[in-house]
């Protein structure tokens, strides 16, 4: 199991935190329980009511408030009220913080990068550095008095409505990052979600695109009983509170790493100065990377709504977009025609039995090689992320208009614009090499307005939809034009009758570019030579 609260809680850490508390001796849970909780919450409470005062204060009229660095009084007035308020509070918690290493200054290091990332705990970094400015939601703005307190830090804010936030948040930092000072320091978790701290997943370009010396920052949280991890299948925010405040103390170690000044190579390449800084504060951590991203712990999400195992949404959503080009929402809506076709198996996978029932076809030598297709590592069943690179590779650079166009000619034998079931099963026998295939259940699901006859815009929509038939119609077509290949070799007449080939070749010659039987996208073709080929990603 991975990591976040978007994917998965570390094994065992439920059980471990319930067997801990039977091992605690009954008196000392209720003390822990009734005097702690109690007398820290309202310390707690009256501190952030005086950082609130005092972000207010700071704040109070400011003009372009967010769009002007804080300066003079109210910058020092933050740097120094607010940390110190911010180091009391987690003092009243409990928290016991070791720093290691030296702090680099706005000069050394414009910009910090933390991780791994697993709680809200981890604010601590910022009393610790001189309050510097952070990346949060602008929801988080509004919220009451807490959204004073960070519009006090004045963050860069991301906005989730605005289609060109992603853009702007990385020109906001990049402007910042680049000020010479006038901005304070920004404080980035480049892995953009929170994680259990087992491995770290891929960093964000953000804190990297600017081309300046960032300084990593450590956390580690070395305790018997873990409170503050903050997953998704874990506790929520106030239970992780209640569970904290009832400890008597809290370890956490904060290590400054030497700045990461880049070089030429990665000032031009963010994605490497990115994995280098990431790979060298996982050597400090002594843990594994691994290539997952915020993206897989939303498709994990997903995938738990849709009644998946969660692990079923790892992907590895980042790696292979880049290589096969692929975008979010089309990967999204992958995933609930994935988890249609995987409810009638156990586990999240898909097998040759569940992929003919959704494609309504039997089992056959070409249904079994198109599953091989998919299968990319052998073992009988396909996981979501062999069905994203199958459906990309094999299925959807063959669905294309010009080939479902051809399709339909195909399958319209009498040329009326319109398919029966006799000639849509005519075409489906011979790609199948099953002359008793009933395809009438297939038939009526085309058949959306039930007239017994297949529209071009009704065929065109089930393609779409389906592109897993592309392989299908498109071996047929090679077939056909294999034949009439050996015909025209041999200079004979091909045989005449209901299944000649002679009229659907013509159609596939009517077009300059012929759609193939693809295996791999286009520009590899030699990688279709071999089956061990497309085993590679």
């Amino acid at each position: 199991p991975i990591i976040s609260r978007e994917l998965s809680l570390p094994r065992g850490t439920e059980e471990k935190f319930l067997s801990s508390c039977l091992v605690l001796q009954p008196a000392q849970s209720i003390l822990q329980g009734i005097i702690l909780l109690p007398l820290r919450a309202i310390c707690i409470t009256f501190i952030l009511l005086l950082a609130w005062l005092s972000a207010s204060i700071a704040t109070f009229c400011q003009p372009e408030r967010g769009f002007l660095p804080l300066k003079g009084w109210r910058r020092r007035m933050i740097q120094t009220t607010l940390s110190s308020l911010t180091r009391t509070a987690f003092f009243v918690m409990g928290f016991q913080v070791k720093v290691k290493g030296k702090v680099a200054s706005q000069a050394e290091a414009p910009i910090f990068v933390a991780a791994p990332h697993s709680s809200f705990f981890d604010a601590i970094i910022c009393a610790l550095t001189g309050m510097p400015s952070i990346v949060s939601r602008a929801e988080n703005l509004s919220t009451p008095v807490f959204g004073t307190i960070l519009r006090s830090l004045q963050p860069v804010a991301v906005s989730r409505q605005d289609p060109d936030s992603r853009k702007n948040t990385v020109a906001e930092i990049t402007r910042r990052a680049l000020s010479r000072g006038q901005w304070p320091q920004i404080l980035i978790f480049p892995e953009g979600t929170c994680t259990n701290r087992s491995c770290l997943i891929t960093f964000k370009q953000g804190a990297f695109v600017p081309r300046v010396p960032v300084q990593p920052v450590l956390l580690r949280y070395p305790n018997k009983l873990d409170t503050v991890t903050w997953t998704w299948q874990g506790y929520s925010f106030k239970e992780l509170c209640i569970m904290t405040l009832c400890q008597i103390f809290t370890r956490l170690e904060v290590e400054f790493l030497p700045v990461h000044v880049p070089t030429e190579e990665e000032k031009n390449d963010p994605i490497l100065f990115a994995n280098r800084v990431r790979q060298t504060m996982a050597n400090a951590l002594n843990v594994p990377i691994t290539d997952h991203t915020f993206e897989d712990c939303r498709l994990m999400i997903s995938a738990g709504q849709l009644t998946l195992p969660m692990e079923a949404g790892l992907v590895e959503f980042t790696k292979i977009s880049k290589k096969l080009n692929l975008k979010w929402n089309h990967v999204r809506e992958q995933l609930d025609t994935f988890a249609a076709i995987a409810s009638a198996s156990k586990g999240g996978r898909i097998g040759i039995e569940e992929f003919a029932e959704y494609l309504k076809l039997p089992i056959s030598d070409v249904l079994q090689e198109l599953f091989l297709l998919f299968d990319r590592n052998g073992d009988g069943t396909i996981d979501f992320r062999e069905y994203v690179i199958g459906l990309s590779i094999l299925c959807n650079p063959a669905n294309t208009e010009e080939t479902i166009q051809m399709a339909f000619k195909l399958f319209d034998m009498d040329e009326d614009g319109t398919i029966t079931e006799d000639e849509f099963a005519s075409i489906v026998q011979s790609a199948l090499g099953l002359p008793q295939l009933d395809v009438s259940v297939l038939f009526k699901e085309i058949d959306a307005d039930e007239t017994g006859k297949l529209s071009y815009e009704e065929f065109k929509n089930f393609a779409l939809k389906h592109p897993e038939y592309a392989t299908l119609f498109t071996t047929y077509l090679d077939l056909q034009r294999h034949q009439l290949g050996v015909f025209e070799e041999h200079d004979s007449e091909p045989p005449k009758g209901k299944h000649s080939p002679v009229r659907s070749t013509a159609l596939v010659s009517q077009t300059t570019s012929l759609t193939r039987n693809q295996v791999c996208p286009e520009g590899n073709e030699e990688d279709s030579s071999s089956t061990s080929d497309k085993k590679d990603d």
